[in-house]
């Protein structure tokens, strides 16, 4: 087989080798496109480029899979002059003859290996990986590279160029230690004993187990999506986006990197407190250390210079916080080894004294002799407790209180066999500025020790729960992992149960032997400022207070070192915009922005100066963090999706809804405030990723869970239609296209966003007509031209462009059968074919369209003039007119409602025009309107237009006859030669200039303008036709009066105008049936028109003529849509009615309803 040859193109990999005609398939195995082998997050890198990361991967809209694509070889790699060419010539024989061989024998899949290549030569790179990331082809293809590249040159040479092999890590080393080593903190060894005491063991307990299984329930479902595929940099961030979606992991991994730079903050603060509250009290720069402001103000000082040496340390690079890991892990290690031999050989003689009046514990410092450095617990008059209690100046109350109580001095300290675990059974919670373990205020001045913080059950649950996260570090090395899918679940999992066990017996183990006094004295003042786990353990205190300080260092290196990478991931990621100034890294990868906005967080915790106030806001980041673990492991194992196969298999859905709901409470239970602003901040961060658009598709269970509830919420709406109450438009658009797929009329999709605002269904479609195999691109591009509309107009909805042979049939199937179920579309918008005279396909399409949406009944609106119509930036003044003529539903009423709760049209009144008849009461009919108006809760002004039955003018007459002879011709011209009609059309009535070339649908309206343009012994706009209604179907042949009257204001008519004024009354004049004959004749010798059309006409004439005289200044009109005509022959005369009825009116929306109610007076 011959060798591939590794070079960087973009960011695939192109694998050059030389042309040969009979390897031609095998050549092709990949040539036009990548393979998807893979559902890890990777793709192919060559040995010379940097490795691509998942995130690269998915902003260039890359699958997940690696991309693998091939290229010809260069010319210097495929020719060569002289002997090489000969040479190379025939190993190039060699190697077309086995591959032959080898296609012969896969013959079948011969045609497949164009597009698809043989496993067998895809396999080793599929299978291997490197850093969890990238498929692991370095090595391969460098070497690769130098057997086919390395004629000559030295060996040793290229050796040494080839990348060194870093060792993997197991699970001890790689997960279990790490994990460890961020579990134990700070907390354990300056707040632990503090709990015990405050809560009692029982509460204690309860509590420290709680949080233990918050962790490993969060521990168990992590380990299922950790070993579901490969995890890359980010951790639980990763796990989360790739498994809730881009918006939940957005916002769940900002609030992850919040927690960890404030953790980093609190590991500091803690640091400093180790320092200078038991190291060095002397380095205090406010005061004593024993009163609480001048400790913090100290705690601020030495707390900002010691977060700017760790920044300074990781600015400078991680090599030397890799190197203290490893110290700060033994630390730990030593540290807790020493406190457990500490526990079981503690007695009473080995531990501190301290000192009681009465229930009262005293500071040490009150009750030394500064002389000879013992403490003086009793009741000499000259001991210092005399003097405080007794002394000049002092209350009787406090004299009376030390007569009477006992002056004790005990074991801090007394050991198990002592049976103090029994007194500490209960719980001492207290108030600030409370004597220590008494509900009373104290006075230092006395000795008491005062309480600094308020406690209780639920705060102690945010101060503690710090001290059990830090269980995803294992899952962050994965990429240095030789087994990732088997280490993680079990170093974590043994991590978390190593330390759940280490906690709950340590508190067992404290009650058991210090003094319950003890226990709550937090900073030790009754010992002289002592640390009581360093005093506990063996063999020294020193080597606790060393031991904790550094490796509460070493925690604080590690989440500042930790926190900007993640933050780099997520700005990397580009699911947050304002974010993407931290993907940028330094030329050796450091992300210098990332760690200067988290240096500036970590400072502002750092001024908060107390472990107790910033522990509760880790709390809130954490157990959302782990809340949506869990989540998004439940969510992927109730939805089984195809991708979901771990490893791990100890896991049930249960089980993570368990951790979800525990991790929810112990949110509000330790501060139900900080639970809801952390809820809040979640919510504006998922909120602002869904506005801005996240365009990332990880194949995240989200999609899924969508699936799933759009699955429900579809059968059930199979059940009915719904309820008039529940009614709205559901609106499908047909969109017309022009040639360059660019929707003509973009202005439907901004009134629709406006009748809508923003509510209901919408869907966009459009035909193109043709065969599909040509036209498949095309309205591919149609689709995502429309989407990037809707986009723009802020539209929420679906866009589908179909190809059809024919368009009207396009449009047909759409409207039967867009939708899905019960989620279908009840009303159609489209726009009015303003060239239905010249087009006449577009006619016939239309009607077309109507018809069907008639049969289906669908409601109809057709906007005319829509390029008129307002866009978004408009705000409208003025009235919107409906003219309901006719009742279908109240669709007319509904409407102008609907858009008036747009801003555009917000400041419209609605006005409402009915149209009476002869025989109707039109003030009644007023009063009915006004109530019902009413009844439907509208605001609008109510009209009554009288039309009484006025003389049809020949205009409408003349219009009529024109219509039908256009008509008439058009029909002919589809029976007849169209050529010969052409030709003939173009010789006798052709205009003397223009267009020559018109479409055959034009012609009849040419050569109806041409004989209109005639002279005319009458004017058609003087002359008035009255046809009674008795002689409908008879003819001005058959002997009956017809009616005509002239219009003396335009001076044509009868020459006897003066003298006959009496025969003027009302401009009526009767005529016999001769006289009909002569005026047949003077209206252009033409054929009477059929007395239907006339009517239409006559009303479409003057209702027009009736709206313009009442809406003119109207800023929209809707009105009744007359029927579609039932039979083909009347569908030009049903155009030119409308036509004729919406003449020289600019916004006009014509509706016809869908035979329903849709608005109901009912509530």
């Amino acid at each position: 087989m011959p060798r591939f040859n590794v070079r960087r193109a973009d960011d695939s990999v192109k694998l050059a080798r030389p042309e040969s005609t009979s390897s031609r398939s095998a050549r092709g195995v990949c040539e036009k496109r990548g393979y998807q082998g893979s559902s890890a997050p990777a793709r192919y890198s060559s040995a010379v480029a940097p490795r691509a990361t998942e995130s690269d991967a998915v902003d260039e809209g890359e699958s997940d899979g690696p991309q693998v694509a091939f290229s010809p070889a260069t010319d210097k790699e495929a020719g060569k002059s002289g002997e090489n060419a000969a040479k190379e010539s025939d190993q190039l024989m060699t190697h077309n003859n086995s591959e032959g061989v080898g296609e012969k024998h896969m013959a079948l899949y011969e045609d497949d290996t164009e597009q698809s290549p043989f496993v067998s030569r895809v396999i080793s790179r599929l299978a291997n990986y490197a850093g969890g990331v990238v498929p692991n082809v370095e090595q391969d293809d460098l070497e690769e590279e130098l057997e086919i590249n390395g004629a000559g040159g030295d060996k040793k040479k290229q050796k040494s160029k080839a990348p060194k092999k870093v060792p993997k890590l197991g699970t001890v080393l790689g997960v279990y230690f790490p994990c460890i080593q961020n579990i134990f903190g700070v907390i354990l060894f300056i707040r632990m004993v503090w709990v015990v005491g405050t809560a009692g063991w029982l509460q204690a307990f309860i509590l420290v187990f709680m949080c233990c299984c918050c962790t490993m329930t969060t521990s168990i479902s992590m380990s299922a999506i950790a070993t579901n595929g490969v995890v890359s940099g980010g951790g639980s961030y990763f796990m989360i986006s790739r498994a809730l979606g881009p918006e939940f992991g957005g916002a769940v991994g900002l609030l992850f990197y919040l927690g960890t730079t404030v953790a980093s903050s609190m590991y500091v603060v803690g640091a400093v407190e180790i320092l200078l509250q038991y190291m060095a009290p002397s380095l205090a720069l406010f005061g004593t250390v024993t009163i609480p402001s001048n400790a913090y103000n100290s705690y601020r000082v030495y707390g900002s210079a010691l977060l700017l040496f760790m920044f300074i340390c990781v600015f400078i690079g991680v090599k030397f916080v890799s190197k203290f890991s490893p110290v700060a892990l033994f630390c730990v290690l030593c540290s807790i080894l020493c406190v457990y031999i500490g526990i079981f050989i503690a007695h009473p003689g080995r531990g501190p004294r301290i000192c009681y009046v009465g229930d009262r514990l005293l500071s040490r410092d009150k009750v030394l002799n500064n002389e000879t450095g013992m403490i003086e617990c009793n009741k000499n008059e000259t001991g210092p407790i005399y003097q405080m209690y007794c002394g000049a100046g002092v209350d009787p109350s406090w004299c009376e209180y030390f007569n009477k109580s006992e002056v004790l001095e005990r074991s801090g300290i007394p050991g198990l066999s002592s049976g103090v675990f029994f007194r500490n059974m209960w719980p001492n919670y207290n108030s600030k500025d409370n004597r220590l373990g008494l509900d009373e205020k104290g006075d230092r001045d006395k000795g008491d020790i005062i309480v600094d913080i308020t406690t209780s059950f639920v705060i102690l649950i945010g101060i503690f729960f710090p001290s059990v996260t830090g269980i995803m570090a294992g899952s962050n090395r994965s990429g240095d992992l030789a087994d990732a899918q088997k280490s993680i679940p079990t170093g974590t999992i043994g991590a978390v149960a190593t330390t759940s066990f280490v906690y709950l017996s340590c508190l067992l183990f404290f009650a058991g032997c210090v003094e319950g006094q003890l226990l709550r004295d937090k900073f030790g003042e009754s010992m002289g400022g002592g640390l009581i786990v360093a005093h506990l353990a063996w063999p020294n205190p020193w080597v606790i207070m060393v031991g904790s300080f550094l490796s509460t260092c070493g925690a604080g290196l590690q989440s500042l070192t930790g926190a900007p990478r993640l933050l780099q991931a997520i700005a990397a990621d580009g699911i947050v915009p304002f974010l993407r100034p931290f993907a940028v890294t330094s030329k050796k990868g450091e992300p210098i922005r990332a760690l200067l906005l988290t240096a500036g967080i970590a400072e502002a915790g750092v001024l908060l100066a107390n472990v107790d106030y910033i522990a509760p806001i880790i709390t809130m980041f954490f157990l959302m963090c782990y809340c949506f673990t869990n989540l998004a492991c439940a969510v992927q194992t109730i939805l089984k999706t195809p991708n979901w196969r771990p490893r791990f298999k100890f896991y049930h859905w249960a089980l993570s809804l368990f951790g979800v709901a525990l991790c929810l409470a112990l949110m509000f239970m330790s501060s139900w405030y900080y639970a809801l602003a952390a809820l809040a901040l979640a919510a504006f961060i998922y909120k602002y990723i869904e506005y801005k658009g996240a365009e990332k598709e990880w194949g995240d269970g989200i999609h899924g869970l969508s699936m799933s509830a759009a699955r429900f919420a579809l059968l059930k709406l199979e059940d009915g239609l719904p309820h008039v109450k529940n009614w709205r438009p559901q609106i499908l658009i047909l969109l017309k296209l022009d040639e360059t797929s660019q929707p003509k009329y973009p202005k439907l999709l901004t009134f629709s966003g406006q009748l809508k605002a923003g509510k209901g269904l919408t869907i966009v479609v459009s035909v193109i007509e043709g065969s599909f195999g040509q036209n498949a691109e095309k309205a591919e591009t149609a689709k995502k031209l429309i989407m990037e509309l809707l986009k723009k107009e802020k539209l929420k909805g679906f866009a589908e462009v179909i190809v059809s042979k024919d368009v009207s049939e396009g449009m047909s199937y759409l409207v039967q059968g867009s939708g899905l179920g019960g989620l279908r579309h009840n009303t159609v918008l489209l726009s009015w074919p303003s060239d239905w005279r010249q087009q006449q396909n577009h006619c016939k399409s239309f009607i077309n369209t109507l018809r069907v949406i008639n049969d289906k009944h669908l409601a109809a609106l057709i906007a005319k003039g829509i390029d008129k119509f307002p866009d978004h930036k408009q705000k409208i003044c003025g009235t919107i007119d409906i003219w309901w003529i006719v009742h279908d539903g109240g669709l007319l009423m509904l409407l102008p409602f609907l858009l008036t709760q747009h801003k555009v049209w917000k400041h419209c009144k609605m006005r409402i025009f009915t149209v009476a008849q002869i025989e109707d009461n039109s003030i009644q009919i007023k009063k009915d309107l006004e109530m019902f108006i009413y009844h439907l809760r509208l605001r609008a002004e109510v009209a009554v237009v009288e039309m009484p039955d006025k003389d049809i003018s020949a205009y409408t007459y003349e219009r009529t006859l024109m219509m039908e002879q256009r008509t008439s011709m058009l029909r002919q011209m589809k029976q007849s030669d169209s050529h010969r009609l052409l030709n003939s059309s173009e010789t006798n009535l052709a205009p003397e200039s223009g267009d020559q070339e018109g479409d055959i649908g034009a012609m009849p309206q040419l050569i109806l303008d041409s004989a209109r343009n005639q002279s005319t012994s009458v004017a058609p706009s003087s002359v008035k036709i009255q046809v009674d209604p008795l002689l409908e179907q008879d003819t001005f042949d058959g002997g009956n009066l017809t009616t005509i009257s002239y219009d003396s204001s335009d001076g044509v008519g009868d020459k006897d105008q003066n003298n006959s004024k009496s025969r003027m009354d009302k401009n009526l004049y009767t005529f016999s049936a001769s006289a009909g004959q002569q005026l047949k004749k003077d209206l252009h010798g033409i054929t009477k028109p059929d007395n239907r059309n006339v009517r239409r006409m006559h009303t479409a004439v003057r209702l027009n003529e009736t709206i313009k005289e009442r809406s003119k200044d109207a800023q929209l009109l809707i009105l009744n849509l007359p029927g579609p005509p039932k039979n083909p022959a009347g569908e030009e005369n049903y155009m030119e009615f409308l036509e004729v009825l919406t003449e020289g009116l600019d916004r006009i929306l014509m509706v016809r309803g869908g035979g329903r109610e849709v608005i109901t007076i009912f509530s």
